[in-house]
C-alpha cells in the first residue's frame, strides 16, 4: 500500500468526478482522465461545488479543501496517464475498456494496477485482454462516491490475492467499507439490489400502483429512497444499462427482465437527474 503515491481515474462523469475526489481528499495524488475536454470542465466545477457544501457544512476546513483541489490534476491526453493504480470509470461496454486498458498497460509498466469500476461486467472478462492480468481486478464503489461507504473488491480468475489484499487495505484508508467479492454477474451489491428496482417497475408496469406510491411505501418502512427516487439519482440509462447486462449474463432469467419503461425513457432522454427529468422532474 505503501508503494501507491499516484491514483489515477478515468472517466469524468458523476462516478470518475466522485471517486477522484475521495482519493483526492485522502491524501493522494490524484488524475482525473477523460478525453472530452468539456466533461473534465464539468467535473472540476462539480467537485469545487461538493467540497464548498462540506467546508460550508464545517465538515472539512478551507485549508483541507484547498490542500484537496491541490492535489487533483486533470488531463485529456492518454498519454499522461501514468499512475501507480489506475482505476476506470469509463462506458459500459467491453470492447472499449479492453482498448483502454490495453493502452494504459503500454504506457505504465506491469507494476502499474489496473482495476475497473464496473457495475456488471465480469472483472475476468475485461482482465482476459489485458497484459500481466493478475495485477487487474475491480474496485466497484457507489454513487456518490464521497458520501457512499461501501467499495466491492472483485478478484477475477487470475488477479493475484495480494494485490487485492493491498487495495482492500488502500481503499479502507480512505474511510470506506471494503467486501470482498467473487467474479460473478453483478458482484454482490448490484445482484441482491436488482429486484427492488426490477420488482418495482413491474409493479407499475401492471398499474397496481403509481411510482409515487411505490416510493413513498418502501420509504415509510424504512428505506431511505424509493426504487424510483434512487434510479433518478443513480442514472435511469445507468441504471437500465446495468439490469440488460446482468438479464444477459444470467441467459435471460425473466427475474432480471429490463422494463419497457425505463426503456423509454432511456429512449426519450429522460435519465433522471442529470437531466433534470426521469420518473420525477427536477
Amino acid at each position: 500500500m505503501n508503494a501507491i503515491k499516484t491514483i489515477a481515474i478515468a472517466g469524468a462523469g458523476t462516478m470518475g468526478s466522485g471517486i477522484a475526489q475521495v482519493t483526492a481528499s485522502a491524501g493522494f495524488n490524484t488524475i482525473l482522465f477523460d478525453i472530452n475536454e468539456v466533461m473534465l470542465q464539468k467535473a472540476q466545477v462539480s467537485i469545487q461545488n461538493s467540497l464548498d457544501f462540506l467546508c460550508n457544512k464545517g465538515k472539512i476546513t478551507a485549508q483541507e479543501q484547498g490542500e484537496t483541489l491541490a492535489r487533483i490534476t486533470y488531463i485529456h491526453q492518454i498519454a499522461e496517464l501514468k499512475a501507480d493504480l489506475i482505476i476506470e470509470a469509463i462506458i459500459e461496454n467491453l470492447e472499449i475498456k479492453h482498448q483502454f486498458f490495453q493502452q494504459v498497460a503500454e504506457i505504465n509498466g506491469k507494476d502499474c494496477i489496473l482495476a475497473s469500476n464496473t457495475s456488471s461486467i465480469p472483472i475476468t472478462q475485461i482482465a482476459a485482454k489485458v497484459p500481466n492480468p493478475e495485477r487487474f481486478l475491480g474496485i466497484h464503489f457507489f454513487n456518490p462516491a464521497p458520501i457512499m461507504k461501501l467499495v466491492e473488491i472483485i478478484s477475477g480468475v487470475q488477479t493475484n490475492p495480494n494485490i487485492a489484499n493491498t487495495c482492500k487495505e488502500l481503499i479502507a484508508s480512505m474511510g470506506k467499507t471494503c467486501v470482498m467479492a467473487k467474479d460473478a454477474p453483478g458482484f454482490i451489491v448490484n445482484r441482491v439490489a436488482r429486484h427492488f428496482y426490477v420488482e418495482g417497475l413491474k409493479v407499475l408496469e401492471e398499474q397496481v400502483a403509481d411510482f409515487e406510491t411505490i416510493d413513498a411505501l418502501l420509504e415509510s418502512s424504512g428505506f431511505k429512497m424509493g426504487p424510483f427516487k434512487l434510479m433518478d439519482l443513480i442514472g435511469v440509462d445507468t441504471n437500465f444499462s446495468v439490469t440488460s447486462s446482468m438479464y444477459k449474463l444470467f441467459h435471460q432469467d425473466g427475474k432480471f427482465r429490463p422494463s419497457r419503461i425505463q426503456q423509454q425513457l432511456v429512449d426519450a432522454g429522460q435519465h433522471g437527474k442529470k437531466t433534470k427529468k426521469g420518473f420525477y422532474a427536477y
